[in-house]
């Protein structure tokens, strides 16, 4: 007969509460999605608020002084400024690690202060072609079938569906043909502008195009022939192939090449293109005495504090519990949100202080970094690492870079390892430099690289040459001739 029993057992176990959760979603947002996430708490949440910076008297001195400098390095507005101790602690910390000279690096001014203008124009090539479609004063059946093939135009202008397709999605309200389909697309959708637009292929479309030209357009007719038929060869370069095919001499495929490459491909990138989508950094990397400073863009997600107003005014009962509930959430997103802004520090500065080569010289001083790295200089785990630098971005005076940009694999040398970004700048390098006549093939170049110290496999120069899109040494010839 069993009985009852009283047992003690210890054992650990790995949980993960509410606020860890939170800071670890936090930590892997970008800046943008930081944003919107801090203002819906914002809306949610009435013991949160937005820190309002102080000012006084001397201080609006001080911001006229500064806004009247000729000097813009001297101008810091007070409203993007970082924290006092963020930027003491950055500072601080790269004088304890890194001392440089005047660095021969580019300069440039507050990207902050940069104002720019973006294109607001909201029509799209469907409205564009509907509008067109409305001014014809068709009948109703036409109509429905020329919406119908617009619905099925993609934004580079070509017909993405079949004709059995269309006509499947007019029925059973509207009943047509092929036939029917075929008229109103060829008759009048393939007349709209911009020219080319309702093609079925790249063929079709030059060929609409070809259409439009007078009938007396040196090399038109051989031109055509070319669109119909042979838009591989010119895609390929392959002139002489081209020339035997249609028994045509050097100028007339010269008249007609010069007319199929002066068609746009792509009609629809005349009327509608898709807005651009702007990189926001997380942090800014600037030259400042001699120094490499690193500042968080703390302009970009507004500083939280509680309301003490409201937290005050809390009592003990049951009915204060909602706001009591709110009141630890505002302080478990505060705290989040200072973890999140340390950590993406603490990466930035170990990524500048390992690439100061890279910031001040360019690509070819890129020094080799992976995760592990980083993660064993700031005391933490790789997976953490890993969430900081996805969709992160660091402003420096060469440019807006993704941090996953300054890690790159290591390849042998005599001087010790080097970076594979390195190694591609020089590839490009050498490719840039070499005689049109006689460009430079993989082996070449390898045994160049081997030469300077860089061991690397004539494959693996194929391979970044590929992944940085350079032609063969073929091809760039056969470009140069033409």
């Amino acid at each position: 007969m069993l009985k009852p029993s009283l047992q003690l057992k210890l054992s650990q176990q790995l949980t993960m509460t509410p606020q860890l959760q939170q800071a670890i979603r936090l930590l892997q947002l970008p800046v943008m999605e930081l944003q919107t996430q801090i203002q819906t708490a914002l809306d949610e949440n009435v013991m949160l608020e937005v820190e309002e910076p102080e000012t006084s008297a001397e201080d609006g001195q001080a911001e006229s002084a500064a806004s009247e400098s000729d000097d813009p390095e001297e101008f810091t507005d007070a409203a993007d400024a970082p924290e006092p101790e963020v930027a003491v602690a950055a500072e601080a910390d790269w004088e304890d690690t890194q001392k440089t000279g005047p660095s021969e690096a580019p300069k440039s001014a507050d990207p902050r202060t940069t104002v720019e203008y973006a294109d607001r124009s909201e029509e799209t090539l469907r409205d564009h072609l509907l509008w067109q479609l409305e001014l014809e004063n068709l009948d109703p059946r036409s109509t429905a079938i020329g919406q119908a093939i617009i619905d099925a135009i993609n934004d580079d202008g070509y017909l993405t569906d079949d004709a059995e397709t269309i006509r499947s999605t007019l029925a059973p309200d509207v009943l047509v043909s092929i036939e029917d389909i075929e008229q109103v697309l060829v008759k009048l959708v393939q007349q709209f502008d911009p020219v080319g637009v309702g093609a079925r292929s790249v063929s079709e479309c030059v060929q609409l195009q070809l259409g439009q030209l007078a009938a007396e357009t040196p090399g038109l007719e051989l031109a055509r022939r070319i669109a119909a038929e042979h838009l591989p060869l010119v895609a390929e370069h392959q002139y002489g192939v081209l020339k035997r095919l249609l028994r045509a001499s050097d100028s007339d495929i010269e008249a007609a090449i010069g007319l199929v490459r002066a068609c746009q491909p792509r009609p629809g990138a005349n009327v509608f293109t898709a807005p651009p989508e702007y990189v926001v950094p997380d942090v800014f990397v600037r030259r400042h005495e001699g120094q490499w400073v690193v500042e968080l863009n703390n302009s970009m997600s507004p500083q939280l504090r509680v309301n003490q107003l409201y937290a005050g005014s809390l009592g003990r009962g049951e009915e204060y519990d909602a706001l009591k509930a709110q009141l630890q959430e505002a302080r478990w997103l505060i705290r989040s949100l200072e973890i999140r802004n340390e950590t993406l520090l603490k990466v930035a500065l170990t990524i500048v202080q390992r690439q100061t080569e890279f910031l001040e010289q360019g690509e070819e001083f890129m020094r080799p970094m992976v995760l592990r790295d980083v993660a064993e200089t700031i005391e933490m785990h790789e997976s953490t690492v890993s969430r900081v630098t996805t969709n992160k971005y660091m402003h420096t005076p060469r440019g807006v870079f993704e941090f996953r940009f300054f890690f790159s694999s290591h390849v042998a040398g005599d001087a010790g390892d080097q970076s594979s970004t390195a190694v591609r700048a020089k590839i490009r390098k050498l490719v840039g430099a070499e005689d049109p006549e006689k460009p430079l093939s993989d082996s070449q170049i390898a045994q160049m690289l081997s030469d300077g110290g860089v061991t690397v496999a004539r494959r693996t120069v194929a391979k970044y040459r590929e992944a940085m899109k350079i032609p063969s040494s073929s091809d760039r010839k056969r470009s140069k001739s033409q």
